[in-house]
């Protein structure tokens, strides 16, 4: 599909110029087509499409995949989408996974100051913020119905077969720029691991049809 002019902040924009859907492999493309038709059939059916990203200790590649997964579905114009995230446990967010956010255009403030802060998270300026802060997958905070579960990491999935009130349950899996805290790399492999999940999002995004 094709996107029509957005008001994106500028700097998100030309990220997501650069992504190359193209340089997904077969096996991953498997992986997230059950994604991409979850959104598709409440898109068909003009219903709302909620997803909720499960990662061990909502602190790291759920946050970072629900922030991309809302910023997606705005690029290509996708109405009702309604993206969260949460954990078999609550920590905080991470502040290298927020700080990797900020170089890549997003507007980030937080609002709170404890040992879990409350981040508003904003990729446009006339959108509502994402809010973003670490809390269990069954939080008040989250659906509790009618959404799809996404688990992305393996522990979560495994330690997770079911999840009280999905409509669906999809592992889609990313390794943790956890492993680089704390060295050298960690904003290379904190960036790494953001533009993977920016691209695979766009791919998903890219093949809705409305």
């Amino acid at each position: 599909m094709t996107t029509t002019k957005t008001n994106l902040f500028t700097d998100i924009e030309k990220i997501i110029k650069t992504l190359n859907p193209e340089s997904i492999t077969d096996e991953r493309r498997i992986i997230l087509q059950p994604l991409i038709d979850f959104i598709q059939n409440k898109v068909n059916d003009q219903q709302p499409i909620r997803i909720n990203f499960i990662c061990t200790h909502n602190s790291r590649r759920s946050h970072l995949s629900q922030v991309w997964a809302q910023t997606m579905a705005y690029y290509f114009q996708i109405k009702n989408m309604h993206c969260y995230s949460g954990g078999t446990e609550s920590t905080a967010l991470f502040p290298m996974a927020a700080e990797t956010l900020r170089n890549a255009g997003f507007k980030i403030e937080q609002i709170t100051e404890n040992e879990n802060p409350v981040y508003s998270i904003k990729y446009a300026d006339n959108e509502h913020p994402i809010i973003g802060f670490s809390k269990k997958l069954d939080a008040e905070f989250n659906p509790k119905s009618e959404f799809a579960a996404i688990m992305t990491c393996s522990q979560a999935d495994g330690g997770c077969p079911f999840i009280a009130g999905a409509e669906k349950r999809i592992p889609i899996t990313f390794n943790d720029p956890k492993a680089f805290d704390n060295t050298p790399q960690q904003t290379e492999k904190y960036h790494e691991r953001s533009m993977q999940i920016a691209t695979e999002l766009l791919y998903v995004f890219s093949q809705i049809n409305l």
